[in-house]
Parts: structure tokens; sequence; C-alpha cells
């Protein structure tokens, strides 16, 4: 009897779910392409933009992806995308890290020459997504104008989609976006004194 009246209840507390899904799915009838910021201090903001090309490759997607800052390290995803999907548009920055060049005006001549070749990709209908990796870092440092950034991401063909990625990014740009996910860290396997995994943490 009690198993009974716990199926029972759980079968209408399920139904009230699936109406409030469905209806959901019912209300969303604008077919266009979406702004994603991934953003916050935990592990996994790129994991999950990659996951995002991997997806839409797997529909026949057209896919650019633009890493700002990273480069100099080889990571899993570079390899990946160079030898197994060589029809992504794939474009590093190559500089590495802010904190190991250390050298402001070459670090912005870098971006300018980076945002050269993801400003057109924004451009270009015939990209369904773009994934712009680490940009908010150009954002935060002053490396690119905020102005002509957020333009080209608010302008960008009807039906594409951008995925950012990275800490902070200022409001202005959360604001301009669709979806704004934030990846919070509770625990770091690097602050516990455990090296960097490859193919998990690079």
């Amino acid at each position: 009897m009690e198993k009974t009246a716990r199926d029972a209840r759980h079968k209408a507390a399920m139904q009230k779910q699936k109406a409030r899904v469905d209806a959901g799915i019912e209300a969303a009838d604008l077919e266009r392409g979406v702004a994603i910021l991934l953003t916050g201090d935990g592990k996994g903001k790129s994991s999950s933009a990659f996951g995002m090309v991997m997806r839409a490759l797997g529909y026949g997607h057209k896919v650019g992806v633009i890493q700002f800052i990273k480069g100099e390290q080889l990571s899993g995803e570079e390899i990946y995308l160079k030898e197994r999907c060589p029809e992504v548009a794939f474009y590093q920055m190559g500089t590495g890290f802010t904190w190991d060049t250390q050298d402001r005006s070459a670090d912005i001549a870098a971006a300018e020459r980076t945002w050269s070749v993801a400003g057109p990709m924004l451009r270009d209908a015939s990209f369904d997504l773009v994934v712009l990796d680490e940009l908010t870092y150009m954002l935060a440092f002053k490396y690119l104008p905020e102005a002509d950034v957020l333009a080209a991401i608010a302008n960008r063909p009807a039906r594409q989609s951008v995925v950012v990625t990275g800490r902070g990014g200022g409001r202005a740009l959360q604001d301009i976006m669709d979806t704004v996910s934030e990846v919070k860290e509770i625990k770091h396997a690097y602050r516990a004194g455990i090296k960097a995994r490859r193919g998990v943490d690079y």
C-alpha cells in the first residue's frame, strides 16, 4: 500500500514537471542563433565549449574556433581538431598566458591579429558556431576595444551561435548574451599539489 501511494505521488509530480517542460518548449518559438558566455573561476569552461563544437560537428555544422591567450602549450583539443577535424577553422593567438609574456604592447598586437581572424567569422553567415575561447581576458585587460567586440557579437548573422569563455568579461558582455553560466570552483586538484593531467586538464 505504501509503495503504491509513493508511486502515485511520484507519477503525479512527474506529470506536473512534464507539463511545465512542455509549456516551456511550446513558448520558445523563436528560431535564431544564441550567444553563450561560460565564465567563473572553476574548471571546465573551455571544455564545455569544445563539447558544443563536437555537438555542432555531429550535425554537419560549420564551426570556427579562436583561442585567445592559449597556444604555447600543446593541448588535446588542438591536436584533435587539427588532425581529425580539418574542416574546423581553428586559430590560436599563440602567445601563451599574459603573465608569461609580461609584454603589454606585444599582447595587444597579438590580440588585434587574432581579432582580425575572429571578426570576419562573426560576419560570415556560413558559420553555424563560433567559439571565442578566453576572449574575456582581452576585454578585462583592455587589449581589444570592448564596444567593437560587443557590436560584432550582437550584430552577427541571425542564425549563427557564438560561445565566449573566460573569467570575468564585464557586465556589458553579460548583458548582450542570451545564456550566461558561471562555473564555480569548489575544489581543484592543483591546489592539493596534483600536476595537470594530459587529456584532462590540457
